[in-house]
């Protein structure tokens, strides 16, 4: 049997990247999946690649930082499915700028898709959590649920032209610490994965036009500078970036029976990276 036979995951940011090779990574061992995207076609169609693969999954698509949102993606995963067993939070961005040029929403943007949207979900986990716990504790069962919060070897060691981004990654680091300590009486293994040099769009090489995304309304440049790209190869002992399968590979593990026991922690996905 599957490791994650009849769990029900949520994985926020799933249409794309890291998050996509999370949903189908858990999909592959028996999990069903609610999937989320900023926009509608890319959550959908991973969704769609699910079901196609012979999984169940059902897409949940919008902002993770509107208000409302944890309530109905959380809300859907224990009315679709059931139960709530699994809950990875991964949607996010970057919008850098050194200290002077950073401006209010800026800042406060990161910290709303970085760390108020993770507090929102697990706030809207609490209660079926706790309800399932204790059903399980009254039957004689032990069951572990799992958290995995993403954050970044930014959040670890800060970055330069990301104080915004490596504020909120170092905050979802203590929340992560706090949850491990308070759902433990509840059998959940609340993990943090900070992920070094991950190739994705984020950090593709930036050409003569830069590329960007379209968050809420606002375009929002990304890529890396190659020669920076390559300076951050040469550091990296493994000796190049990560894939997004080898991002998802790191979060499985926290997901996982075999992680039953290990809560409170973080682990670095960056190939031997350490700053």
């Amino acid at each position: 049997m599957s490791k994650l036979q009849g769990k029900v995951a949520l994985v926020t940011g799933s249409g794309r990247g890291i998050g996509r090779a999370i949903a189908l990574k858990l999909a592959s061992e028996g999990a069903r999946v609610v999937i989320n995207d900023l926009d509608d076609e890319p959550g959908d169609a991973v969704a769609a690649e699910i079901k196609a693969s012979g999984g169940e999954a059902i897409a949940i698509n919008g902002s993770v930082s509107e208000a409302g949102f944890a309530d109905r993606f959380v809300g859907a995963a224990v009315e679709e499915f059931g139960g709530l067993d699994i809950i990875v939070n991964n949607a996010g961005y970057t919008w850098d700028s050194t200290i002077q040029k950073m401006t209010d929403e800026q800042f406060q943007a990161m910290l709303d898709v970085h760390l108020v949207a993770p507090f929102r979900i697990l706030r809207a986990a609490a209660e079926p959590i706790r309800i399932f716990a204790k059903q399980e504790a009254e039957a004689g069962r032990e069951v572990f649920r799992k958290v995995v919060n993403i954050s970044s070897i930014a959040g670890l060691y800060g970055n330069a032209g990301q104080a915004s981004y490596s504020s909120a990654k170092a905050s979802l680091v203590g929340l992560t610490r706090t949850m491990c300590k308070e759902w433990g009486r509840y059998k959940v293994n609340v993990n943090c994965v900070a992920f070094g040099l991950i190739n994705t769009r984020l950090t593709q090489p930036i050409e003569a036009q830069q590329k960007t995304i379209d968050v809420a309304g606002r375009d929002i440049k990304v890529g890396v500078q190659p020669q920076m790209l390559d300076a951050m190869a040469r550091m990296i002992p493994l000796g190049r970036g990560g894939t997004a399968e080898e991002a998802a590979d790191a979060v499985y593990l926290f997901c996982s029976p075999e992680s039953n026991y290990i809560s409170g922690q973080v682990v670095v996905c960056g190939g031997g990276l350490i700053i």
